[in-house]
């Protein structure tokens, strides 16, 4: 049986899914609507602002290709698809969300002081992402999505990998510490984040159950 071509080219489904979704991220921003909806609650404002938080910030775009495609090499296949598909489901939904619902946050600090690498990072971070599209988090949604395919593959259950699945979890929860700390993110765009994620996973899991009798009768 001929497997059909999204089978046979994974890296080519990446590459294309990449290619949408920043071109639609991009537009977006560059078209935010004048009256976009201000996320916030009290939480947000007992949350100190930390500069330190960008490194974990900026390792979450370096620990979703290096999963997928450690993945994609690494594991069975059908563990790469069961992270590809729902991933990049739910980050189309967020875009879906941001089109449909604008938002936008009013939490960044006026100024952020300091010549040190970390603030000139964050002062980089504010010029080119604006503080618009932000419910429900991407970085949230994808880090809870990643931790998830770590402890679902059985590959990390080997003795030299073990290691992989508490790193993934104090990973993930730094990311996802790191939206609000650097006010990237409301704390309802990050609870609105990881429940997409959960959902989304219900949902990729009730698919497979439920197409697994199909498999047996075949």
């Amino acid at each position: 049986m001929k497997r059909s071509w999204l089978a046979r080219h994974p890296i080519g489904f990446m590459a294309l899914y990449t290619i949408f979704y920043l071109s639609v991220f991009h537009y977006l921003e560059a078209n935010v609507p004048l009256r976009s909806i201000l996320v916030h609650c009290r939480l947000d404002d007992l949350i100190p602002f930390c500069k330190y938080a960008v490194i974990p910030y900026f390792a979450w775009f370096v620990w979703i290709p290096f999963t997928l495609f450690y993945l994609l090499w690494k594991a069975p296949r059908e563990d790469f698809w069961r992270l590809c598909l729902p991933l990049f489901s739910g980050m189309t939904i967020a875009l879906a969300c941001y089109a449909v619902l604008p938002t936008a946050l009013d939490l960044r600090p006026y100024w952020v002081p300091g010549s040190d690498i970390f603030a000139q990072t964050v002062r980089f971070l504010y010029r080119t992402d604006t503080a618009t599209n932000v419910c429900p988090s991407i970085h949230v949604f994808n880090s809870v999505t990643l931790l998830l395919a770590y402890y679902r593959s059985r590959i990390f259950e080997a003795p030299r990998r073990r290691w992989m699945r508490p790193a993934a979890a104090v990973l993930c929860v730094s990311i996802v510490c790191s939206t609000v700390l650097l006010k990237q993110h409301s704390c309802i765009d990050v609870a609105l984040g990881a429940l997409l994620a959960l959902a989304l996973d219900s949902a990729f899991t009730a698919l497979e159950r439920s197409q697994l009798p199909q498999v047996r009768r075949a």
